[in-house]
């Protein structure tokens, strides 16, 4: 291709784009719909603000619409919204360390450290249960789990897994 075809195809490039918004810090982000393999395709792109092209300095609002995770690019009332909300958020967070730190200054509200001592006694929770003893729940535990001496009867389905797995005595029809 020649110059003076490169030089109009890179002008009709940039003079075809859209600008659809700004940020706070200055970027300014584009769009242009081009046909690429026989479909139309929108293209979108920032345009950095000074010399320092600093990918950080992009709103995570933004960088959902230059990824094609939102539709619509972000108005700048929602902006000044969402700004507002973080800023109610992290006053929230200022609060609750400020309390928090008078909290432990004054002793209130600390929590004690759980030790091995402190965990629930099992027997004074069975005492809730008087028709079960802790010995009748071993029982009841033991008769539950198979025996590796007896004989069990093979059921159709297959049972257990790993070591313990029986095979069914499931036969397809004749």
């Amino acid at each position: 291709m020649s110059k003076p075809k490169l030089l109009s195809r890179i002008l009709s490039l940039f003079s075809s784009r859209t600008q659809v918004g700004v940020d706070k810090a200055g970027n300014r982000y584009f769009t242009r719909t081009e046909e690429i393999d026989g479909a139309m395709k929108e293209k979108r792109w920032v345009v950095y603000k000074g010399q320092e092209q600093d990918p950080t300095t992009i709103p995570v609002e933004w960088i959902c619409w230059l990824n094609g995770q939102r539709k619509k690019a972000p108005t700048p009332e929602e902006l000044i919204e969402l700004e507002a909300r973080r800023e109610r958020a992290k006053q929230n967070i200022e609060l609750l360390k400020k309390k928090e730190e008078e909290e432990i200054k004054s002793g209130v509200g600390q929590s004690k450290a759980i030790k091995k001592s402190d965990t629930p006694d099992l027997k004074s929770f069975m005492k809730q249960f008087p028709e079960l003893s802790i010995d009748q729940n071993r029982d009841k535990e033991k008769a539950a789990r198979p025996s590796v001496n007896k004989t069990r009867e093979r059921s159709s389905e297959p049972t257990g897994s790993g070591a313990s797995y029986q095979p069914g005595t499931w036969q397809p029809p004749s």
